[in-house]
């Protein structure tokens, strides 16, 4: 913690300062870029890998970067989409996912999960993914690939929540899949046939 707090000290006197104009500007209200859902891992920094400043990236993050099937029970992720395409007209979402997902390892491996009820009940909602990994290329090992076919199915549970299915029919709102690979810097994006590709 002492490490983190010696953070906010040195942005507090040394980077915001210098970005003070910036700060006060968002005070203004949010226009955003994208809507993105990712992963809640430590290691992915979606400012830095897409060198954004804040105000650009509405975002989602939770484990596995999952969008559940639409259902009538609230959750803090329709709740973000709808707010994001209706009150800010986002036009772009993307779903990003990353290698070494540990997630994905756990929905892969059976029973791994089984000791933390929460995130296995979490991770379940994404057990059609198992069943598209032949779908998806660009990927030599299985993790990935798996963490790809997630991606691919998590597009597919963002097409049945209303607010995109109806962006989606007028035009105003487009959908990405991106793999994150950390370790290279390296993103890959979707085609509509599962294709992966480095941008």
């Amino acid at each position: 913690m002492e490490s983190i707090l010696e953070g906010i000290d040195r942005f507090q006197k040394s980077v915001f300062p210098k970005r003070r104009e910036a700060f006060e500007a968002l005070g203004g209200g949010q226009q955003p870029k994208i809507l993105l859902v990712t992963c809640s891992d430590s290691r992915i920094d979606p400012s830095m890998f897409t060198q954004t400043d804040p105000g650009e990236i509405f975002a989602v993050r939770n484990a596995g970067n999952l969008v559940a099937p639409h259902s009538a029970a609230p959750s803090a992720e329709a709740a973000t989409i709808e707010y994001g395409i209706e009150a800010l007209g986002i036009p772009d979402i993307v779903v990003c996912g990353h290698t070494h997902c540990g997630a994905m390892a756990a929905l892969g491996q059976r029973g791994s999960a089984d000791g933390l009820p929460s995130v296995k009940a979490w991770i379940e909602t994404s057990t059609a993914s198992l069943d598209r990994c032949d779908e998806v290329s660009g990927f030599d090992d299985d993790l990935t690939r798996l963490v790809a076919a997630n991606v691919c199915q998590q597009l597919e549970h963002l097409r049945g929540h209303p607010s995109v299915a109806k962006g989606l029919e007028a035009g105003t709102l487009r959908l990405h899949g991106w793999v994150y690979d950390f370790e290279r810097g390296d993103v890959y994006a979707c085609d509509e046939n599962g294709s992966f590709s480095k941008v």
